[in-house]
């Protein structure tokens, strides 16, 4: 697993403010559900990508198919992706191709693929693989509660 030290993740967790969300779920208790939700709270746009449920709302948000499909209007900075690795190169692919001010890709924990980073950092952009954002998030701004990771599962009246 790759190394990351915590001035490099607190800076990418910082430079950016629209995630899309590949692989996300509308299910509440599907983690990609809690960690959109969770991100969204910390003042993140999540843009949610699953062809499933593509025209549904969630979260104050239309899902996309696909990242071609986000409109051109909307500045994605980041790609989270929570897709098994042999999906991910031609998510990357896709996502250079049509996001013009990506900055991050980032794999979800249990997601790595050597070729995918490649291609994004020979574009200048950050790579993190097996990581979650909003564990990063927790972690790094103080968030972690003492018997262990804050889950994001809150009352749904918030």
């Amino acid at each position: 697993m790759p190394d990351y030290s915590d001035r490099f993740l607190t800076q990418t967790l910082k430079m950016v403010r629209t995630i899309a969300m590949v692989g996300f779920s509308p299910n509440p208790v599907r983690p990609s559900y809690f960690v959109a939700r969770y991100l969204g709270l910390k003042g993140y746009r999540v843009i949610p990508i699953n062809p499933g449920h593509a025209g549904e709302r969630v979260l104050g948000e239309v899902i996309h198919a696909d990242l071609a499909s986000i409109p051109k209007d909307i500045r994605v900075d980041m790609v989270d992706i929570f897709r098994r690795p042999e999906a991910v190169p031609a998510i990357v692919e896709t996502a250079l191709a049509e996001l013009p001010h990506l900055k991050v890709v980032w794999m979800q924990i249990g997601v790595e693929n050597a070729e995918a980073a490649a291609m994004a950092e020979a574009r200048g952009l950050r790579v993190i693989q097996n990581r979650c954002p909003k564990i990063e998030y927790q972690r790094l701004f103080g968030e972690l509660r003492m018997g262990g990771f804050a889950t994001g599962l809150i009352s749904a009246k918030l």
